[in-house]
C-alpha cells in the first residue's frame, strides 16, 4: 500500500469544485434573470477571443504582407515619376525583414493576436495604421457615427412598417391585397441587395432626381441645419434600398406570427366573451410578436451591417464599412483588425440584447437548460 503523502482524500480534494458547483446553483436559482445575462456576456467574449484568433489566421494566410503593399507603392511611385523602372532605391530583402520585425509580422500569428490583445485590453490602444500612420481609433471615431446612423435608421423604419403592415394584412389573410402584398414582400425579400443599389444608382445618375452619393460634400460643423437636409437627401436611396430588402421578411415573419396567434385557443375565448376585435389583435395577439420579432431584429442588425459594406462602397457613404474594405485592399493589419472586431462586437452585444430582452419578456427563458 501506499501512503498518501498529501494527506488528502480524493472526495477532499475535489470538495472545493462540489461547493462551486453548489455557489453557482444556488446563485442561478437565487437571481435567474442575473445569471442568464452573466452567462450571455462570457459567451459574447468568448465568442470575440476565438474570431480575432481565427481572423489572424486567415490574415496570415492572405498572400503578401503590408510591406509587400508598400514595396508595389514605392515601386509604382518612382516608375511615375522617373517614367520608367528605377530600382535603385527600392527596399532590400534586408530592410523588408527588418520591418517586418518591427511590425512584428515575422512572429507566428497566434503571438501577434495575444500582443495585439494586450495593447487593447490593457494599455486601451488600437495601434496606428501601417499606410496612412493615423490612429486608428482616430479613423474609427470618424466612421462609425455614420455607420450607427445609417444602420440605426434603417431598423427603425423596417420595425415601423413591418409591424404596421404584417398585422394589417394579418387581418386581410387570403384577400387580393394580402396576396399582393405577400408577392412584393418575397420578390423584394429574394432580389439581390447588390444589384438594387446598382440600379439605384444608375436611376439617380440617369434622373438626376437624388445624388449618386450618399453623403453630403462639406461637414457638420460648417451648417448643421443644412447639413442635415442635405443628409437626408443624399441618404434617401440607400435608405430605401436597405427598407426594400430587410422590410419583406421581417413584415411576413410578423403577419404569419399574427395570424398563428389568431388561431390559438384563447384568442377564440377573448371573442367569446365579447371582447372587441381591436383589443383581441391590439391587446393580446401582437403582444405575443414580441418574442419572435426580439430574436429576429438581432439578425436584422447584424445583416444591416454586414449589407453596409456595399451600400457604402456603391454610394461612396464614409462609414466603417467602406474603411474596412479599403484596409483589406492595403492589408493594414492594425485597420483590419480594428473594424472587424468592432463590427462583430456590435453584432454579438445586438444578438446579447435581443437575449437580455427575451429573457425580460418570457421569464421562462432565464429558467432553461442555457440559463
Amino acid at each position: 500500500m501506499h501512503n498518501n503523502q498529501s494527506g488528502a482524500t480524493p472526495s477532499q480534494s475535489s470538495q472545493p469544485l462540489v461547493g462551486l458547483k453548489i455557489l453557482v446553483r444556488t446563485w442561478r436559482s437565487k437571481y435567474p434573470l442575473l445569471s442568464f445575462i452573466t452567462s450571455r456576456l462570457v459567451t459574447m467574449l468568448v465568442v470575440l477571443f476565438v474570431f480575432g484568433w481565427a481572423l489572424f489566421g486567415l490574415m496570415a494566410l492572405a498572400p503578401g504582407d503590408i510591406v509587400d503593399q508598400m514595396m508595389q507603392q514605392q515601386l509604382m511611385s518612382q516608375t511615375e515619376s522617373k517614367g520608367g523602372s528605377n530600382r535603385d532605391n527600392v527596399l532590400s530583402e534586408e530592410q523588408m525583414a527588418k520591418m517586418r520585425s518591427e511590425l512584428g509580422l515575422d512572429k507566428p500569428f497566434t503571438i501577434q493576436y495575444f500582443r495585439w490583445l494586450e495593447r487593447v485590453v490593457i494599455h486601451h490602444d488600437l495601434g496606428v495604421s501601417l499606410i496612412s500612420k493615423a490612429p486608428v481609433s482616430f479613423l474609427i471615431k470618424s466612421r462609425i457615427v455614420n455607420s450607427l446612423v445609417l444602420n440605426i435608421i434603417s431598423l427603425v423604419f423596417i420595425t415601423v412598417f413591418s409591424f404596421l403592415l404584417g398585422v394589417y394584412f394579418s387581418s386581410k389573410a387570403g384577400t387580393r391585397v394580402d396576396v399582393a402584398a405577400t408577392f412584393f414582400a418575397l420578390f423584394f425579400h429574394a432580389f439581390p441587395g447588390i444589384l438594387l443599389l446598382i440600379l439605384l444608382q444608375l436611376f439617380a445618375s440617369i434622373t438626376g432626381l437624388f445624388p449618386v452619393t450618399a453623403y453630403p460634400d462639406f461637414p457638420l460643423s460648417e451648417n448643421p441645419i443644412k447639413f442635415i437636409f442635405s443628409y437626408n437627401y443624399h441618404v434617401f436611396l440607400p435608405l430605401f434600398a436597405s427598407f426594400l430588402g430587410g422590410i419583406g421578411g421581417t413584415m411576413r415573419m410578423i403577419r404569419s406570427t399574427m395570424l398563428d396567434q389568431m388561431g390559438m385557443p384563447y384568442i377564440m375565448a377573448l371573442r367569446s366573451r365579447g371582447i372587441s376585435e381591436r383589443r383581441v389583435y391590439l391587446n393580446h395577439a401582437f403582444r405575443n410578436t414580441l418574442n419572435p420579432y426580439i430574436t429576429g431584429s438581432a439578425n436584422l442588425l447584424a445583416s444591416l451591417f454586414s449589407g453596409s459594406l456595399v451600400l457604402e462602397i456603391i454610394f461612396s457613404y464614409p462609414g466603417i464599412g467602406r474603411l474596412s474594405y479599403d484596409a483589406v485592399m492595403q492589408q493594414d493589419v492594425n485597420l483590419v483588425l480594428a473594424c472587424t472586431m468592432l463590427i462583430a462586437a456590435l453584432d454579438l452585444i445586438g444578438i446579447t440584447i435581443s437575449d437580455i430582452l427575451l429573457a425580460v419578456v418570457d421569464p421562462r427563458i432565464r429558467y432553461g437548460k442555457e440559463g
